[in-house]
């Protein structure tokens, strides 16, 4: 069991970069995964990490080692899997971070029902509208809504996200409505703070292009339900996804502008740092809210009930 464990750590810390994140991952104090290093290396005679207060770094014999030591250790988790209740049988710590807002209403839903089909995993479930490092900050899998940035991540497609540009009939009537996506800078426009924003800017095809806007106004928040709270109290547009305002516009209480220069979709996405090793259940987590995603009820606006 000490040497697996020694195993186990040194993948993770040589994969994160980072003990701190590797002992956030697995609940124990950053001295414990660091003694189990010294002692694989102790057991080994040889240096596998060079650890300085700024970084870690792999060594030559290092990285020869982790390519085996990944796929041992990948080896046995299918070998696992394969004799444990029909080879569904996941365990251990998930931890998962997802966008507020979308978090709340489409990702936490789905979490009692996953764990009810395996009983001995726990989550860890972030909510951010920050775009979390999730490798320097342990985490399994992330769901991201909109435009990936470039990256050395695996994602996989769960569903599409389309966006609108809305306001409330108060805030329309006082300010005229935009006729063409250049009006947006004669607008107060309501965005996401540039440190949380996960998108290249409010998207639309002008002249068979997509164009990218980044507009402006006095308001902005790193809080995506913060902005929808600003827009349905008609103190600008903003730039939301169907999901969060169908229910809304289905009410007459916000207006959507500019359909006719609606961008395509873009996605909603699963996105992890590698697929080869994936442990049991992040693939299940994964599968599972894939087909969660997949049903075309769950992106309807709700009904609203009478008083």
């Amino acid at each position: 069991m000490d040497k697996l464990k020694q195993l186990e750590s040194f993948a993770a810390v040589a994969t994160k970069g980072s003990l701190t994140a590797t002992a956030l991952a697995e609940g124990v104090a950053p001295a414990v995964i660091g003694r189990r290093i010294d002692a694989l290396e102790a057991r080994l005679g040889v240096k596998l990490l060079v650890r300085t207060t700024r970084k870690i770094t792999l060594t030559h014999e290092g990285s020869a080692f982790l390519e085996d030591c990944q796929r041992l250790l990948a080896d046995l988790s299918n070998a696992e899997a394969s004799v444990s209740a029909g080879g569904v049988k996941a365990s251990g710590h998930l931890r998962v971070t997802a966008p507020a807002g979308f978090g709340r209403r489409h990702v936490a839903p789905l979490l009692p029902r996953f764990l009810a089909q395996h009983p001995d995993v726990s989550v860890t479930l972030n909510l951010s509208d920050r775009v979390v490092d999730i490798v320097n900050e342990g985490f399994d899998c992330a769901i991201r809504v909109g435009d990936l940035p470039d990256s050395g991540l695996i994602s996989v497609r769960l569903a599409d996200n389309r966006r609108l540009c809305v306001g409330t009939p108060g805030y329309l009537s006082r300010t005229g409505v935009p006729q063409h996506p250049s009006d947006l800078q004669r607008h107060e426009c309501l965005t996401l703070s540039s440190d949380a924003s996960q998108t290249r800017g409010w998207a639309f095809a002008v002249d068979g292009a997509i164009t990218h806007l980044r507009p402006g106004g006095r308001l902005d928040c790193s809080d995506g339900q913060v902005l929808h709270d600003w827009c349905r109290a008609g103190l600008g547009l903003a730039w939301r996804s169907t999901w969060e305002v169908e229910a809304e516009i289905a009410a007459g209480e916000l207006v959507s502008v500019l359909d006719e220069f609606a961008a395509p979709p873009n996605g909603i996405f699963a996105v992890f740092p590698h697929a080869k090793h994936l442990p049991l259940r992040v693939r299940l987590w994964i599968d599972f809210i894939k087909h969660s995603f997949a049903d075309p009820a769950r992106w309807r606006a709700p009904t609203k009930t009478a008083e």
